[in-house]
């Protein structure tokens, strides 16, 4: 999987440039292809100069949160109307123009630029800075131990996929600023007990039910002066989204603490709010980046999950609904480019089947989506600033990720990246379609192992919402921990319970208000269809899973335990309670509003019904499902006088990174269920 990644066009379109690393390790390069010829260099690499310093607390946080695991060049972005472009090399700022490639400033988080290039921007200290003609100049100030400016609190990164927290006008003139205040927030904290010296991270975490932080958004200008501080109304919302129209005013998305109210109002110069369109669902909004203008016009496209699935919206420059540009029972996945001057969008979405994504495009001014890709699998496409040709990227289950230059017409020109070659036996699993309890068709991914007669069974299991397991993918091929269970001699199944995600909002809507239930009868019926298949011994069988599917595989083994007899759980939220709030609360509510329904999808409330063999494993510095999650559980079991396995990382997060402890944390899985199954 050393795909290219990043993959975007140079605004004079001359070069199409990418993330990727040759010797196909987490090491990065910055690369480029020159459109004209087809030709690929490395570019820009991580150890071409003298670059600084290593990454400070709150950037290798923030990295968590984006689930960057890669190292060298990790990030870069080109100014949308100049060839200008800034990278972050180990915690520096670089500005590549006119061939040269400067240090701009020292110790930067989030950078951007504005649209003509001369100003950079970055956060430092937690405030805001801006880059240009005149040097470093600070453009916040006031940050305190529990108070920041231009930084997003862990909710929005982690929950609502807002990894920043400040937004410059594309002209560079103005910045609007997220300043959170945490101070009453009571601090957690995560010892580092396997490091000399000790070392102690407080962290400001809000648990379900109690408060959030506190978020204001304000305005300041480049050239100086005091923020301009907008109403934002209650106090207790989450700012979910913020972006400039290019009328000059500022579009913000506001959304209620319980997650069913979503508000898109416009502040003009003068910071007047105006609504321009409101979202409501009886269980809970899904956020979304399918927010685009037409300059030109002032229209914008938007969507909404109003009809049950996400679909594509024409808007007035004043909020009035123009028209659906898209309908159907099927999913938007995400909107990928708008060709202002051809007024056509265009989008991702599994229209045949949730298990594959096509790229379609369709007009603004009405008519049926066109579909740009046919072949079964996952295709994603990245467009030309004029539209004249488009990159895109395919893979399915029988072939490695392709990237290739294309015609508008969908004719090849150039390839960036060819299918690799692969020399180890990964046969591909099996796609099937089973049906739940309730009628409803679910997919199911099988991995058949090379031995003959009946094999014994691994579950893979996630569960929870906003993902999806199955699909048309070659993630599913390159599943090496399934293609090593099946080596050994396991069946290994993959199910989609319902919850999971691109299949609509009623789909996801069985998960609202408990947690472990429906999630477990869909696992134990694909155990069972499975057994219809005749290779299967459902007397041996056993599950694993991480983080959500790590608290399935609890459930499962305190829940269902005449059917499975040996679990793996890593890093379990065992308790509801003790996880944050904008997470839990949008499918639980509160723990006051909604006590049964915390007490029934906690892992800890059926401890005492274990039975069979359960490796507990998690990080001891994990800072977005605490070791304390595991603690409690096995305070319960032991309450219960329960017997458990337990494998700890003292210097490992959510998820183990460094390549000793996934090694032997691998092989530590695969004996467990050698031995016990």
């Amino acid at each position: 999987m050393a795909v290219p990644a990043q993959v975007r066009y140079s605004p004079d379109g001359r070069w199409v440039t990418y993330l990727h690393s040759q010797s196909g390790d987490l090491v990065r390069d910055l690369w480029r292809m020159e459109l004209k010829t087809g030709r690929s260099e490395c570019w820009i690499s991580a150890d071409q100069e003298e670059m600084g310093a290593s990454f400070s607390p709150d950037e290798l946080l923030r990295r968590e949160r984006a689930r960057i695991r890669g190292e060298g060049v990790t990030e870069y972005l080109w100014a949308k109307d100049a060839p200008v472009l800034l990278t972050v090399l180990k915690g520096d700022l670089y500005r590549w123009s006119d061939g040269n490639l400067v240090r701009a400033a020292k110790r930067v988080i989030d950078p951007k630029i504005s649209d003509d290039g001369r100003r950079a921007f970055f956060i430092r200290d937690r405030e805001v800075w801006c880059v240009d003609e005149r040097g470093e100049v600070a453009l916040t100030s006031g940050s305190a131990p529990g108070i920041s400016n231009g930084v997003a609190e862990f909710v929005a990164q982690e929950e609502l996929d807002r990894l920043s927290g400040y937004w410059p006008s594309p002209d560079g003139g103005r910045v609007a600023f997220a300043q959170v205040d945490e101070r009453h927030i009571p601090i957690y904290p995560i010892v580092h007990q396997g490091k000399q010296p000790l070392e102690i991270e407080e962290h400001r975490y809000p648990f379900a039910g109690a408060a959030n932080a506190r978020v204001k958004l304000g305005i300041v200008r480049v050239d100086g002066g005091d923020p301009a501080w907008l109403d934002l109304g209650k106090d207790d919302i989450y700012l979910a989204r913020v972006d400039w129209h290019p009328d000059g005013r500022l579009f913000v998305q506001v959304l209620s603490r319980d997650q069913k109210r979503l508000e898109l109002r416009a502040y003009d110069a003068e910071g007047r709010a105006s609504a321009v369109l409101v979202e409501e669902s009886p269980v809970w909004i899904n956020l979304h980046d399918d927010l685009r203008f037409h300059k030109a016009t002032g229209e914008f496209v938007w969507s909404s999950e109003r009809s049950g699935f996400r679909h594509l919206y024409l808007y007035a420059s004043s909020g009035a609904l123009v028209r659906p540009l898209t309908s159907g029972e099927w999913p938007v996945d995400a909107m990928l480019d708008l060709d202002e001057g051809a007024r056509e969008v265009y989008f991702a979405a599994g229209r045949e089947s949730p298990t594959h994504r096509q790229v379609f495009k369709v007009s603004l001014d009405g008519g049926e989506p066109q579909a740009l890709t046919r072949e079964p699998g996952m295709h994603d496409a990245v467009f030309a600033p004029d539209f004249s040709s488009y990159i895109h990227s395919f893979h399915n289950r029988s072939n490695p990720p392709a990237l290739t230059l294309r015609r508008p017409e969908g004719s090849p020109t150039h390839v960036l990246h060819p299918a690799a070659a692969i020399e180890l036996d990964l046969p591909s699993p099996e796609l099937h379609r089973f049906s739940a309890d309730d009628g409803t068709v679910l997919h199911a991914a099988v991995y058949r192992p090379k031995t003959s007669g009946k094999a014994p069974v691994v579950v893979e299991v996630y569960g929870g919402p906003q993902a999806q397991m199955v699909v048309d993918g070659w993630d599913e091929t390159v599943d090496l921990r399934a293609q090593l269970l099946a080596r050994e001699g396991f069946v290994v199944l993959k199910v989609d319970n319902r919850g999971s995600s691109r299949r609509g909002l009623a789909f996801e809507a069985h998960l609202a208000g408990r947690f472990g239930e429906v999630e477990l009868r869909d696992q134990v019926a694909g155990v069972k269809w499975l057994g219809s298949l005749g290779f299967a011994d459902l007397s041996r069988v056993g599950i694993y899973g991480w983080s959500y599917g790590g608290y399935m595989t609890t459930i499962a083994m305190t829940r269902a335990t005449d059917i499975f007899k040996v679990g793996v759980a890593g890093a379990p939220s065992t308790t509801e309670a003790a996880y944050d709030t904008a997470y839990t609360e949008r499918y639980l509510g509160t723990p006051r509003d909604n006590p049964d329904g915390y007490r029934e999808s906690a892992a800890i409330t059926y401890a005492a019904g274990l039975k069979g063999k359960l490796l507990l494993i998690h990080g001891l510095i994990d800072e977005n499902v605490h070791f304390r999650h595991t603690a409690l559980f096995i305070d319960a079991l032991n309450a219960a006088n329960k017997p458990y396995d337990l494998l700890i990382y003292p210097n490992e997060r959510h998820m183990p990174r460094s390549e000793k402890d996934r090694l032997a944390m691998e092989t530590r899985i695969l004996e467990y269920f050698k031995q016990h199954l």
